[in-house]
């Protein structure tokens, strides 16, 4: 009896023994599994993040101005590409393809979509081309207008102005009354509205010395009476109106009111 259990007693140590011996062999031998670097992963996430701007436009006739973080403004293709360096202290957009600029100077002038200047920085302030002309102010702080040359062809005797809409620009005189001048810098419509908006379809809104706000054609004629508090542009047939009790309309170039 004694020997079978000191038989059963070594056959219990040598598995035991090989038991362990295995786990510890199993151990040893499990590999390692490194860890990934991601070195290369986050090189490549940043290599991909789009450049950012401190501030970035629209895109008007192909390019869009942006402002790095250098404060200096300049413009990007729809790539996203650089196309005209940052080194301008302000840009507006491209209309009639140039955009106003600003130097390091505070001046203003005209680049192409090359980024040349085309026009000289000269001014107090630009805005951009319509209808072939651009609105500028002089050491004066007077208004007038230039062409795509450079040339002025309406003198800045103006107290303010707008762009050309209709083939017609507000202006303001001397006793900060508006009217309308034509592109020969004529006056077509005497300046004795306390405001006015721009010609569309045929008609601008005016506000009277009421200050309520009517309708004229290109003669000057008064068509639709002064007699809304506020009123819009018209736009395909009609125009926004409100009324003394703060309600909206549309109205047609009748004056009829429409909804």
């Amino acid at each position: 009896m004694k020997k079978k259990l000191t038989i059963r007693l070594a056959l219990l140590i040598l598995c035991a023994f090989s038991m362990n011996t295995a786990f510890a062999q199993s151990a040893r031998t499990k590999p390692v599994v490194k860890k990934k670097s991601t070195t290369a992963k986050k090189q490549t996430k940043q290599a991909a993040t789009p450049r950012e701007w401190e501030y970035s436009g629209f895109f008007y006739e192909g390019l869009a101005r942006v402002e790095d973080a250098n404060e200096k403004w300049g413009f990007i293709d729809k790539n996203g590409q650089v196309v005209i360096p940052c080194k301008w202290k302000f840009a507006e957009d491209f209309h009639e393809g140039l955009a106003s600029v600003k130097d390091a100077n505070g001046k203003w002038g005209f680049i192409d979509k090359n980024g040349q200047v085309v026009i000289p920085c000269q001014w107090e302030n630009s805005f951009g081309f319509r209808e072939g002309l651009a609105r500028v102010e002089d050491a004066h702080y007077k208004y007038g207008f230039i062409d795509k040359t450079g040339q002025v062809v309406i003198p800045c005797k103006w107290e303010d102005a707008s762009e050309f809409y209709e083939s017609l620009a507000q202006v303001m005189n001397d006793n900060f009354k508006w009217g309308f001048i034509d592109k020969n810098g004529q006056v077509v419509i005497p300046c004795k509205w306390i405001l006015v908006g721009d010609f569309h379809e045929g008609l601008a809104e005016v506000k009277d010395a009421n200050d309520k706000w009517g309708y004229i054609d290109k003669t000057g004629k008064v068509v639709l009476p002064c007699k809304w508090e506020e009123a819009y542009s018209f736009c395909e047939g009609l125009a926004n109106v409100k009324d003394a009790n703060d309600k909206w309309f549309k109205i047609d170039k009748t004056g009829k009111v429409v909804e």
